[in-house]
């Protein structure tokens, strides 16, 4: 699968694009027809402390997934967006097997 990562108006370090890569690609183990995932990083601009957002799309076969989250850091977004979508993941997977 190709990730990619993108960072809106900051500029991720290595460890979090790491993060994000290992993490998402953990979903193929779920279904191994994904094509591809965007990640999308970026700073909320209120004062909020939980002001990390994650936003993660996947494309699968026929259709295209999605999960967003905001917390209080990047990888606590990454790991629900990621669970969130590892359920849409096994539903597509139980609705092409049906």
């Amino acid at each position: 699968m190709d990730i990619k990562v993108h960072s809106v108006h900051f500029t991720a370090d290595k460890k979090l694009i790491q993060y994000v890569n290992e993490k998402v690609s953990k979903l193929e183990l779920f279904f191994d027809h994904i094509v591809a995932g965007e990640v999308y990083l970026r700073l909320d601009k209120s004062s909020d402390r939980e002001n990390k957002v994650s936003e993660v799309k996947l494309l699968v076969p026929g259709k295209e997934l999605f999960a967003k989250k905001q917390c209080k850091s990047f990888e606590e977004a990454i790991a629900l967006s990621v669970e969130a979508l590892r359920k849409q993941v096994e539903k597509q997977k139980r609705h092409l097997v049906n």
